[in-house]
């Protein structure tokens, strides 16, 4: 009989992953983590099992998601570091009605807090106001930020330059997936990926086009016209994956119309 294990990374498999992902030398992380490239490279081959402070140290110079960060200490025998709180824990009290506080002071504005697959934890009513008459089964929690903005029964239809929004938001779920091992987040965007983009008629060009400061979002609500760019904002330093997966985009209106009909619409 054969008996078959599976084999489990060691850290110092992961941390060669990490660098090799990140495509720095074992020279060059050493200077950064004031070490030496014999000791990076005993690490990584397993002759040097690395101190908890180490472990962290690169993992910090290396840019490692903090979730990935306790699966190095772990591999490496110790204990995580990161706490795992979740968004509805007492402990998270403040945290919460300090982001409420600040999504509705952006009203009329949209704005929103997303998770690490953009599962949306909270929103204020200018995004409200944005998703109004979407069908129900994409309004059903967890919402999902991209597959309702992306769905042909979402918000697609009604984005006036989709096919150019589509592609910053496929590109920024790339990059966010080079930089991060998340199956889940994988999953999401081989789904929202694979969506039919709905044909639109041909948009005249304003005779006076504006001149964004960034790539909008045209979308069309209740016979208007708005136009939107985003901002995302994360948490400085956080010592919990929850916190550090969390991501607060706010939309600013992109131009004076925009503007006008949102201020309309009163508190």
């Amino acid at each position: 009989m054969t008996t078959t294990t599976s084999s489990v990374p060691t850290v110092g498999a992961l941390l060669r992953t990490w660098r090799e992902r990140r495509g720095i030398s074992q020279l060059e992380l050493a200077g950064r983590a004031d070490s030496s490239s014999r000791h990076i490279s005993f690490i990584e081959t397993g002759r040097s099992r690395p101190s908890e402070e180490m472990v962290l140290r690169l993992a910090d110079r290396l840019d490692v998601p903090v979730r990935e960060r306790n699966a190095l200490l772990l591999a490496a025998g110790y204990a995580p570091h990161y706490a795992h709180t979740a968004l509805d824990d007492p402990a998270m009290e403040t945290l919460r009605e300090g982001v409420q506080r600040l999504l509705t002071g952006y009203e009329p504005y949209p704005a929103l807090v997303v998770d690490a697959v953009y599962d949306v934890v909270a929103a204020n009513r200018g995004i409200g106001m944005l998703l109004d008459g979407l069908p129900e089964h994409l309004l059903t929690p967890p919402l999902n930020a991209m597959r309702i903005t992306l769905h042909p029964e979402g918000l697609a239809p009604r984005i006036r330059n989709l096919r150019e929004w589509r592609g910053h938001l496929l590109a920024q779920m790339e990059r966010q997936i080079a930089l991060a091992r998340s199956a889940p987040l994988r999953a999401l965007y081989e789904e929202v990926s694979a969506y039919p983009v709905p044909e639109r008629p041909g948009d005249a060009e304003p005779d006076e086009p504006v001149p964004y400061i960034a790539l909008p979002m045209v979308i069309e609500h209740d016979g208007h016209v708005l136009s939107f760019v985003s901002s995302i904002a994360t948490f400085n330093t956080p010592m919990d994956v929850t916190v550090a997966e969390l991501a607060i985009e706010t939309f600013l209106p992109a131009d004076p119309a925009t503007v006008k009909y949102l201020r309309s619409l009163g508190p």
